[in-house]
């Protein structure tokens, strides 16, 4: 098939590599104009889960990338998917697929309903986390850790599921299984409750660039506000009328881990892997990612069913603190997807269309 990649990090690389090594036809761009610049005379390089030299094709605009394409991977930061997805949108076409991985802040809802309202029948799937974790290495070369053993997967229009699947499943294996709708794919996403409290509780570590294995400071008491967070997410969730698995259930269908408590499963983490190493840079994408459309998302949701947010405020308010930003405006989909004048029940339709 013929697949476009919108994003040139470690995700859009290990994907591109992934599907090219699997036969595919695959086409990279990067938005900023310059992250796949090393792939036009060189073989995309993968190392790790997936060992392998493939050859990608560069798409100068998102043009080149979009047209012909069977299915789109959209692989960029999710506080770049607006962006992306308002460039990609004039070139879409009826019939095309459109992955967003992963999703957060229902930004696939974003797209579906802009695409809706062009006259666009497209589809668009979402997964709450990627399938594979990876660090880009170089300008070619990707180091690809692990390929999730399970994910969940949803799709818009919601008739569209299990041909979305199948089709993911063609492309990445038989790791997926069907979802609600978005918006239990975004609540699914546990990024923003482990990596907020992560980082905040380390932030010196990262002000001062050490280095620092995330699971190894993922402390007994840290991994309590985790589970605060979670607890407040796993009640959103029910109050959509969704269930959604435990961060603990989490880490043991990612990662295989067979602790029950959270601070076990981080020690068993650390102890397997040793890493992934926490951020060394203020401007991370624990926060300013996982802040925004992961936690700031999560409270407009909580007003929206009448959820209490306390433990979700309070780490919103002290990463607002501590970067000296209005996080809390920095998520251009809430307003864009009229969530703050939305119902529990509209909003429920919405993702149920």
């Amino acid at each position: 098939m013929k697949i476009g990649v919108a994003g040139t990090g470690g995700i859009g690389f290990a994907s591109a590599a992934w599907l090219a090594h699997a036969g595919h036809d695959v086409r990279v761009w990067s938005p900023g104009g310059q992250g796949a610049q090393g792939l036009r005379d060189a073989p995309l390089q993968a190392k790790g889960v997936l060992e392998a030299d493939t050859r990608v094709t560069v798409a100068g605009d998102e043009r080149a990338l979009v047209e012909g394409a069977d299915v789109l991977l959209i692989a960029v930061p999710v506080n770049g998917h607006k962006a992306v997805m308002d460039r990609l949108l004039p070139h879409l076409a009826n019939g095309q697929l459109v992955i967003v991985s992963s999703m957060a802040s229902l930004s696939a809802l974003y797209l579906f309903e802009q695409a809706r309202s062009r006259g666009m029948a497209i589809t668009v799937a979402a997964t709450g986390t990627t399938v594979l974790t990876a660090r880009r290495t170089g300008p070619a070369q990707v180091q690809v850790m692990t390929k999730r053993t399970q994910l969940g997967l949803s799709a818009l229009p919601r008739a569209r599921t299990n041909d979305a699947i199948a089709m993911a499943r063609t492309l990445f294996g038989d790791v997926f299984v069907p979802q609600a709708n978005v918006l239990a794919s975004t609540l699914t996403n546990i990024n923003p409750v482990a990596h907020g409290p992560l980082a905040l509780f380390n932030w010196t570590r990262v002000e001062r660039a050490e280095h620092w294995p995330q699971y190894h400071y993922m402390t007994p008491q840290v991994a309590r506000v985790i589970e605060r967070l979670d607890g407040e997410r796993l009640a959103l969730a029910r109050a959509f009328g969704l269930q959604v698995r435990t961060i603990e259930e989490h880490f043991a269908k990612s990662f295989g881990t067979t602790s029950a408590a959270l601070a076990d499963i981080a020690a068993e983490l650390h102890a397997k892997r040793g890493g992934p190493p926490g951020p060394t840079d203020t401007s991370t994408r624990f926060i300013a990612e996982d802040m925004p459309f992961g936690l700031v998302f999560c409270e407009v949701l909580g007003r929206m069913a009448g959820v209490e947010m306390n433990a979700t405020r309070a780490v919103v308010d002290a990463a607002g603190l501590i970067v000296g930003r209005d996080l809390r405006a920095e998520n251009d989909l809430i307003a864009a997807l009229r969530l703050e004048q939305e119902t529990a029940q509209g909003l429920l339709a919405r993702v149920d269309s």
